[in-house]
């Protein structure tokens, strides 16, 4: 238990001891800081088991809490990392420290750790026994909390610039953000109070329960889908810094269940969806440093695509799906199979939308074999090399509407074919 408190048997009847009351009333905080659906009952909940237990068996006293608090399968682990940092380990806030400063090793994925857990716990109460002792600078240092001029700071800030404290608050800003994508209309209909298409059917089946009387109409709907996302992420060493915020911001599409699949490709292709649906990001990313080998590799662009078009295309690309290519297009190897690929990657997306971090360049053009060979087939062509270009993608797909499709050939830098 924590430092200060008093662990003692408690009978139904007993009221709780103040510090261990203030300090349930902390944890329920702590988890709801970490992610979980924590509220103000959660608490009192957990004030009334503790009641019913012997405070002095710690294991009953984490399986209670655990019964309580936890509402799905893949809580348990912060419960459980959460639990053991605040309720036992003396030495928690040197464990803290490591957690809140990550280390950047030659452009991989971040190790696996819980950072919303660790920003939970250094929000202490200004009361707190170690938040009267530590020195002012340790305690800014452990309140790394993400403000205004933080994220003003990073908005221009190219990612492959960025220190390991700047990419631990770039991943809050993007995972703070919850993008509505716009919605398409289908031909289904379905019912509704009013609208434009008449329901003839159940019109009369209301006439018939009503005696006849056909002064009440009933309609029918188009209903509006919003329509599939499609990512292909380029993971080579050019593109490690640049695939990582991507891949933060997939992840909270993903969190906000959109139809999203995620793939990556470097030498090889591989399948990422159901990894980044894991809840926390630093953990969907650290099993992807476990199942992708050829993160920071090198890249074959055109054998990746003719990968996924002979193995994925017809399964994934259905329903107006939208194809988002992230890539730098630096590929000197089979640049006739990367032209015949993305001819026949067009004819099965709605739209591809080709995402380069070159174009963070003024003065770039398609001088690369590999730009020229994709550049024909994509509808737009988008900067994403920090994070107001990520933050501008964002809203052109919020305004993605239905529109036709455009054949014409299209230049460098200021190709668009999508409204």
């Amino acid at each position: 238990m924590t430092a200060g408190m008093t662990v003692m048997p408690s009978a139904p009847d007993d009221e709780l001891p103040p510090t261990l009351a203030h300090n349930v009333v902390h944890f329920v905080r702590v988890l709801r800081g970490a992610g979980l659906p924590m509220s103000p009952s959660h608490a009192v909940d957990a004030l009334d088991a503790l009641r019913w237990i012997d405070l002095g068996r710690r294991d009953d006293v984490c399986a209670a809490l655990a019964a309580l608090l936890i509402s799905a399968p893949d809580e348990r682990e912060i419960f459980n990392t959460a639990f053991n940092l605040f309720w036992r380990d003396p030495d928690w806030e040197s464990k803290l420290r490591a957690l809140l400063l990550p280390k950047v090793r030659n452009g991989l994925p971040p190790p696996r750790r819980n950072n919303r857990l660790a920003d939970a716990l250094a929000a202490r109460p200004a009361g707190s026994r170690n938040a009267q002792t530590a020195p002012e600078t340790e305690q800014h240092e452990l309140r790394a909390h993400v403000t205004f001029s933080a994220e003003e700071r990073l908005r221009h800030r190219d990612f492959d610039t960025l220190s390991a404290d700047e990419w631990r608050t770039l991943r809050h800003v993007i995972r703070g953000h919850r993008l509505p994508l716009a919605t398409e209309p289908t031909r289904r209909l379905k019912a509704a109070s009013r609208g434009t298409h008449a329901d003839l059917r159940a019109s009369a089946r209301h006439a018939v329960r009503s005696g006849g009387d056909w002064t009440v109409w009933k309609y029918r709907a188009v209903i509006e889908r919003k329509p599939p996302l499609v990512l292909l992420l380029d993971i080579s060493g050019s593109m490690s810094a640049y695939s990582r915020a991507v891949l933060y911001f997939c992840h909270a599409l993903l969190q906000s269940r959109e139809r999203l699949q995620v793939f990556l490709f470097g030498t090889r292709l591989t399948h990422a969806t159901r990894a980044l649906r894991e809840r926390d990001p630093d953990v969907a990313i650290a099993a992807l440093a476990d199942q992708v080998v050829d993160w920071s590799g090198g890249t074959r662009i055109g054998a990746a695509l003719a990968e996924f078009n002979r193995r994925w295309a017809r399964r994934v690309l259905s329903g107006r799906a939208t194809v988002l290519l992230v890539t730098d297009g630096l590929d000197h190897e089979a640049i006739d199979m990367l032209d015949t690929e993305m001819a026949r990657l067009r004819r099965f997306a709605h739209r591809i939308i080709w995402l380069n971090p070159l174009l963070r360049y003024s003065g770039f053009s398609a001088k690369a074999r590999g730009v020229q060979a994709i550049l024909p087939y994509v509808d737009a062509h988008r900067p994403v090399h920090n994070l107001d270009s990520l933050a501008a993608f964002g809203r052109d797909l919020a305004q993605l509407t239905r529109a036709p499709r455009a054949d014409a050939a299209a230049g460098t830098q200021g190709v668009t074919r999508w409204n």
